[in-house]
C-alpha cells in the first residue's frame, strides 16, 4: 500500500480507536442511568435521525472527496475552489431542508409513525443539528481527498470527549425514571457536540484554504460532475434509510406481537441495538479507516491509469480485512461473557455478543468492499445492492418477528449481512477485471 495511505490510515485509525473506546464506556454508562427501556427509546429516536441526517448528507461527502482528488490527480489545484463553493450550497440546502422538515413533522412521526409520543422533544432538538452535520461532511471530504486526513480526526475526537461532557451535564439535570426527559438531555448533548465540531472544522478549514487559492485550471463542468455524483447516491440512499428507518421501527412492534411486553421489547431491542452489535463494531476502526481513505487512492489511480496498482491495493486491503476479521470474531465469541458484565452489567448482552460474533468476517469485509466499490465510481451500484438489502430486512422483519421474536432477530441480520457482502464483492470483482 502507498505511504499516504498508510499514514492516513494509522492516524484515522488511532484517533478512531481512541473515540470508540469513549463511545463504549460512554455507552455503558447511559445503560446504568436510563436503563435498557431508555437505550431501546433513544435508538428509535436515532433511527428517525439517521433518515433526516441521510437526506441532509447524503452523497455529498463523497462527492467532494472524489472531485477534489480528480482535481488535484489532474494538476487543476484551482478546481478544488470551485468545488468547494458548489459543495458548500448544496450542503446548505439540503441541510437546512432537513432539519425544518424533522422540526415541522416531529409530532406526526413520535405519535402515528414511532408510535411513542415520547420521542418527540428528542426529535425537536436533533434537528438543529443537521446543517452543522451537512457543512461538516463537505469539510471532512475535503480533507480526506487533500491527504490531511489528521484534521477530521482530531475533530471529531474532541466532538466525542464534547459529546460525554454536553450528556452527562444535561443527565445530572434530568431525572433517571423520566425516559422521555432523560432521552431529550442525551440529544441535546449530541446536538451540542455536532455545533462545536463545525466549528472546528471551520477554522481549520479557513487555515488550510490558501493552499489552492488560485483558480487558475479550474474545471467549468464542476456542477454537473457533482450532481452527477451526489445526487445518485442521495437518492439511492434515500431509499435505504427510509427502508432502514422503517426496519427499526417495526422491530419492537414485531416484538411486542409476539407476546412481550412494550418494555420488554424495548429492553430486548435497545440490548441488540445498542449494546451488542456496538461491540461488534467497535474493533473495526482500523477496516474503517482503510475504508475510507482507500476512495481517493483509488480514484487517483484510476485516473492515472494506474491499473496494476488498483488490482494491487484492492488485493491488499481485502487479505488484510479478511484475516483481521476471523481473529476479532474468535476473540469477542470467547470473550463475550465477560465483555456484557463489564460493560454493561448484562448477562443478555453477553448472549448476544456471543451469537452475533461470527457474522464479524462479513461485517469488516463488506466495509472494505464498499469502500473500494467508491473509489472504483462503483457508488450507485453499492447504494442498489444497499437498498436490495435493506428492503428484504424490513419484508423479513415484518413477516418473520410476530413468530420468531429475538431469534428471529437474530437470523435477519445474518441473512442481510450476508447477502450484502456476497453482491457487493461481485460487483467490485467485475469493475476490477474491467481496469484490466
Amino acid at each position: 500500500m502507498g505511504k499516504r495511505l498508510i499514514v492516513n490510515t494509522a492516524l484515522m485509525t488511532s484517533a478512531s480507536l481512541l473515540m470508540r473506546c469513549i463511545a463504549m464506556g460512554f455507552q455503558g454508562y447511559l445503560s446504568g442511568r436510563i436503563g435498557a427501556a431508555g437505550i431501546g427509546l433513544y435508538q428509535l429516536v436515532m433511527s428517525v435521525e439517521l433518515l433526516a441526517t441521510t437526506f441532509a448528507v447524503s452523497g455529498i461527502r463523497f462527492a467532494v472527496t472524489r472531485l477534489v482528488s480528480e482535481e488535484l490527480g489532474l494538476g487543476r489545484a484551482g478546481g478544488v475552489h470551485g468545488a468547494m463553493v458548489r459543495s458548500v450550497l448544496y450542503a446548505l440546502f439540503f441541510g437546512s431542508a432537513a432539519m425544518l422538515l424533522l422540526t415541522r413533522f416531529a409530532e406526526p412521526i413520535g405519535f402515528l409513525w414511532i408510535g411513542d409520543a415520547r420521542t418527540v422533544l428528542s426529535l425537536r432538538i436533533l434537528a438543529f443539528g443537521l446543517p452543522c452535520l451537512s457543512l461538516s461532511s463537505v469539510l471532512s471530504g475535503y480533507f480526506t481527498a487533500c491527504g490531511r486526513i489528521w484534521k477530521p480526526s482530531l475533530v471529531h475526537l474532541v466532538e466525542q470527549c464534547a459529546v460525554v461532557a454536553f450528556v452527562s451535564t444535561f443527565l445530572a439535570r434530568a431525572d433517571a425514571q423520566d425516559i422521555e426527559r432523560s432521552c431529550a438531555a442525551v440529544c441535546a448533548g449530541v446536538t451540542a457536540s455536532d455545533i462545536l465540531s463545525l466549528a472546528l472544522m471551520l477554522c481549520f478549514y479557513v487555515h488550510d484554504r490558501r493552499r489552492h487559492g488560485s483558480h487558475e485550471g479550474t474545471s467549468f463542468d464542476l456542477t454537473g460532475r457533482m450532481l452527477s455524483v451526489a445526487l445518485p447516491l442521495a437518492v439511492s440512499a434515500y431509499a435505504r434509510s427510509a427502508l432502514s428507518t422503517l426496519e427499526h421501527l417495526l422491530v419492537p412492534r414485531g416484538f411486542r406481537k409476539s407476546g412481550l411486553s412494550a418494555d420488554a421489547a424495548l429492553a430486548g431491542y435497545g440490548i441488540i441495538q445498542g449494546m451488542a452489535m456496538p461491540v461488534l463494531g467497535f474493533p473495526s476502526v482500523l477496516l474503517s479507516s482503510l475504508a475510507e481513505n482507500v476512495i481517493p487512492v483509488l480514484t487517483d489511480a484510476q485516473v492515472r491509469g494506474k491499473h496494476d496498482r488498483i488490482r494491487r491495493e484492492v488485493r491488499v486491503l481485502l487479505t488484510m480485512s479478511l484475516g483481521f476479521s476471523l481473529i476479532v470474531a474468535a476473540a469477542l465469541f470467547v470473550s463475550a461473557d465477560f465483555i456484557g458484565g463489564a460493560l454493561f452489567s448484562s448477562t443478555e448482552a453477553g448472549k448476544y455478543i456471543r451469537l452475533l460474533a461470527p457474522l464479524v468476517p462479513a461485517m469488516y469485509v463488506d466495509m472494505v468492499v464498499d469502500g473500494c466499490l467508491k473509489g472504483l465510481g462503483q457508488q450507485v451500484w453499492s447504494m442498489g445492492i444497499n437498498i436490495l438489502d435493506a428492503g428484504l430486512g424490513v419484508l423479513l422483519v415484518y413477516t418473520l418477528l410476530p413468530v420468531g421474536a429475538l431469534e428471529a432477530y437474530i437470523g435477519i441480520i445474518y441473512f442481510n449481512e450476508l447477502l450484502n457482502l456476497i453482491l457487493s464483492a461481485a460487483r467490485l470483482r467485475r469493475a476490477v477485471h474491467r481496469e484490466r
